[in-house]
């Protein structure tokens, strides 16, 4: 081998033993920041949490890091529908199984009260002040015929009554029997007849009314069943 030859060998060698330590440093770098040590960018400190150390939730109308959308939270339940659920089955109640309670709630008419009673008498005889007698008459019990009347009879009874003004007191004596009931109420009355002269008549009307099963509105209603009046002669 020539000389020009010998000192061209050592060239590269020496070259080559140069270049090998910085091609070494740059293996062991790339293989660093592949393993994500050595100068890359650093791992968030907490799940979650972006490489600024700000929350990589996105904020009103920002998309999220991740491209996914941000999922609703589940509506919370509201508090009288949980209160409301059956512990053992987890289900909201049946309203068709539950107590009927009383009459309003359980969407039944409500049953008549003593005050009712007293109404029938006022309106008995604010229709007979006025005339009509066809609805007085049905203010009695049976349609009218526990009046003991015909409706003619009924009417022509109060043909020379002008005006009549009555003074209601409070119910009384309620009474219940088998699917019955019966209530008292005091009456004082004067009447001015036709002719001019004035009569005045105290006494009780007895009202009755149905309770049993099948029983209809009317006959569930308080009407007249009889009454005890007698005329109250003025003092001399």
């Amino acid at each position: 081998m020539s000389m020009i030859q010998k000192l061209s060998a050592l060239t590269c060698a020496l070259a080559c033993a140069i270049a090998l330590p910085a091609c070494n440093d740059h293996s062991a770098s790339d293989a660093q920041l592949a393993a994500g040590q050595g100068d890359a960018l650093p791992a968030p400190a907490q799940p979650g949490d972006s490489v600024t150390g700000m929350s990589s939730r996105p904020g009103p109308g920002e998309v999220p890091l991740s491209g996914t959308p941000p999922q609703p939270a589940e509506a919370a339940e509201p508090a009288d529908r949980v209160d409301l659920l059956n512990p053992e089955t987890g289900l909201l109640p049946d309203p068709a199984m539950q107590p009927a309670g009383d009459a309003a709630s359980a969407g039944l008419p409500a049953e008549p009260t003593p005050q009712d009673a007293v109404a029938v008498i006022r309106d008995y005889y604010a229709a007979i002040d006025s005339g009509s007698h066809a609805r007085a008459y049905a203010l009695w019990s049976d349609g009218g015929r526990a009046s003991k009347q015909t409706p003619q009879q009924f009417a022509d009874g109060f043909a020379d009554t002008a005006h009549v003004v009555a003074t209601i007191g409070e119910p009384a004596n309620p009474e219940a029997g088998a699917g019955q009931r019966y209530i008292q109420v005091p009456v004082a009355l004067t009447a001015t007849r036709t002719d001019g002269s004035v009569h005045r008549y105290a006494g009780t009307y007895t009202l009755h009314r149905t309770v049993v099963d099948g029983a209809t509105d009317e006959q569930r209603a308080w009407r007249i069943a009889s009454a005890d009046l007698r005329e109250v002669k003025a003092a001399e």
